[in-house]
């Protein structure tokens, strides 16, 4: 059964789905069933680059990704960032050379999470 929310990749061709509407099927792509890319967390090696890190400012919040600033490079990069607030999900796509950083206009977060082209899905909670 699939969660909303939850990330799933397809192994073969590489896209990525995230769940709006659960199901008790199987998310199936290229002929195979997709992985369900769980959002690690702190307690996973490499928090101090994939973490996203919540900050007030005055227009709402910034999200940055991680506490030493993740590398923006075309072969390793965030993807995306997004919030979770007030039953809402704000997402920003990002490209190689930007900052990884977002900024939405929220005045309270639920959690924040981020999509690394390398290391996956992570959240802050």
């Amino acid at each position: 059964m699939t969660k909303r929310l939850e990330v799933y990749k397809c192994e073969v061709c590489g896209n990525i789905v995230e769940v709006l509407h659960e199901g008790v099927g199987k998310l199936v792509c290229c002929g195979k069933p997709m992985i369900l890319m769980e959002a690690k967390t702190a307690a996973e090696e490499g928090k101090e680059k994939h973490v996203p890190v919540i900050e007030k400012t005055e227009k709402g919040v910034k999200v940055k990704v991680g506490s030493v600033p993740h590398p923006m490079e075309d072969k390793h990069y965030i993807e995306w960032i997004a919030v979770e607030a007030g039953g809402a999900v704000m997402r920003k796509f990002l490209k190689p050379g930007e900052a990884p950083e977002a900024e939405f206009g929220v005045k309270e977060v639920y959690r924040a999470r981020e999509y690394c082209n390398v290391h996956g899905h992570w959240s802050s909670k």
